[in-house]
């Protein structure tokens, strides 16, 4: 304790949320390592990892396995509706809607896909891959499929748009709905928690939703991954 009979690890709790709050420490950071930080206030490792588990405790930081010590992040509220666009979502949010294409090609449908679409194995599927962002942080990783003889052209239209709502309407898909989404959890690639920046031992949230045209044909099913620890599904 200190001459004012403060715990030292209530000194060092008390510093790192300051340091949160004024924003010298920014959502998502990675902490200094606990030597770093155990030099930084003169501590034992006992000590520092006490104020670390307060920390923790009071949601102000998570602590990833292999990683390290992370300033915890804004958890976004994102609504599974009928009609969910994710950038106008993110803007109502207060939020900067970002996307990165992964990917953009033609394959044939596994039996999964192919069961979602209504489409029979083996048919071409044109495959969008996507990581979608906000305030530049990533939130998903997602595969579009959508069966090619409905959407001819898609992916040309999405390398102009990029934007999926876009490229539909210009194969004259004005406007799809939600019909089904499934939730459940897994555990991420390693290619898909880089992608998340996150550890590949952090579940996600995973999605597996069909949306349908105007007369209820499905024309997209999407498998996405959430980063749990930012998203919230409403």
């Amino acid at each position: 304790m200190d001459g004012h009979g403060m715990p030292r690890w209530r000194q060092i709790y008390g510093t790192l949320a300051e340091e949160m709050q004024q924003g010298i420490l920014r959502p998502g950071q990675r902490l200094p390592t606990e030597p770093e930080l155990a030099e930084r206030f003169g501590v034992n490792r006992h000590t520092l990892r006490r104020a670390m588990a307060e920390l923790r405790d009071d949601g102000l930081v998570r602590i990833e396995r292999g990683r390290g010590t992370f300033v915890q992040e804004e958890v976004i509220d994102y609504p599974v509706t009928r009609r969910t666009r994710f950038s106008d979502i993110m803007i109502m949010s207060d939020h900067e809607p970002g996307q990165r294409a992964l990917r953009a090609l033609e394959m044939p449908a596994d039996a999964e896909v192919a069961r979602e679409l209504g489409v029979a194995a083996g048919d071409p599927l044109l495959l969008v891959e996507t990581v979608h962002e906000a305030d530049g942080r990533p939130l998903s990783v997602t595969a579009h499929y959508f069966p090619k003889a409905r959407c001819e052209g898609l992916l040309e239209a999405y390398r102009e748009s990029g934007s999926i709502t876009q490229a539909l309407y210009n194969v004259g898909i004005r406007d799809y709905f939600r019909q089904t989404t499934r939730v459940t959890t897994c555990l991420p690639t390693e290619t898909e928690a880089r992608h998340l920046r996150q550890s590949s031992t952090l579940p996600v949230l995973l999605t597996q939703s069909v949306n349908v045209d105007a007369d209820g044909y499905p024309v997209e099913y999407s498998i996405a991954r959430y980063a749990g620890q930012r998203v919230a599904l409403v």
